[in-house]
């Protein structure tokens, strides 16, 4: 019995089915570029680590995306009294802080670093004084280049608030401007602090996102299931159709 296609399911079938695969093949794009983003980020924080860029040189976004992510490493104190904190930063679950503290290298810059995060219980320094180390340190880590808030962020996230010490966004020029810092003698870059652990456990670093969610291939055979079932009850509605009009 050969097979008839019909006028309005064909209309109707013919740009769903274009849509669905249409879907299901930029997924499996975005799956390559996400791929490619998790193994870049890998590379750049397990390889040899870095000097950080001197301070009072602005860099161009081109040389700062280049930097991101890359292993860095740095000697200086820790001026624990201007610590900052960024809100609303979450861990298996629970609710805290990232704090961020100047770090006063020994050419007498500042880079300002990402320790790591605290429970919100454990946001007062008193309550975790063992990490408060004293003296010269080395600190290990993924430099952060800083970036400005998109269209869709400005929109869902709260203003920093410098008055209250509480932030939401890592504002690289008005975070050092709060702790005291001359821009000339500030870092470019952030520095998130690897896992290495804290005195006390707090704060628990290796804050740095290399492994990103992923759902990219489910969301393709999703699109692409739904790209097959489209043909079948196609077929199948055309089948029963044709055998409904040979009966007597």
């Amino acid at each position: 019995m050969p097979f008839r296609p019909t006028f309005w399911p064909t209309v109707f079938t013919i740009p769903t089915l274009i849509v669905l695969l249409g879907l299901g093949t930029w997924q499996v794009q975005r799956l390559h570029w996400k791929e490619g983003l998790i193994a870049e980020r890998t590379a750049r924080t397990t390889a040899a680590p870095i000097a950080l860029p001197p301070a009072g040189q602005p860099l161009s976004p081109e040389a700062l995306a280049d930097l991101d992510f890359r292993h860095a490493t740095t000697t200086g104190v820790f001026q624990h009294e201007r610590e900052m904190y960024l809100a609303a930063r979450t861990m298996e679950g629970s609710v805290g802080y990232q704090v961020i503290t100047p770090l006063q290298q020994v050419d007498g810059s500042v880079v300002l670093i990402n320790r790591g995060w605290v429970p919100e219980s454990r946001k007062d320094p008193a309550k975790r004084a063992q990490g408060q180390v004293a003296g010269t340190v080395a600190v290990d880590g993924a430099i952060r280049a800083p970036r400005s808030k998109n269209w869709l962020e400005s929109k869902v996230v709260p203003d920093d608030q410098p008055a209250q010490n509480l932030w939401f966004w890592e504002d690289l020029t008005t975070m050092g401007a709060h702790a005291g810092v001359a821009p000339e003698k500030l870092a470019p870059v952030f520095l998130e602090a690897g896992a290495a652990p804290n005195p006390g456990g707090l704060p628990i670093g290796g804050q740095t996102r290399v492994n990103l969610p992923n759902d990219h291939l489910q969301y393709a055979i999703t699109w692409y299931a739904l790209a097959v079932a489209l043909v079948v009850i196609y077929v199948v509605y055309h089948r029963q159709q044709q055998r409904g009009r040979q009966q007597p």
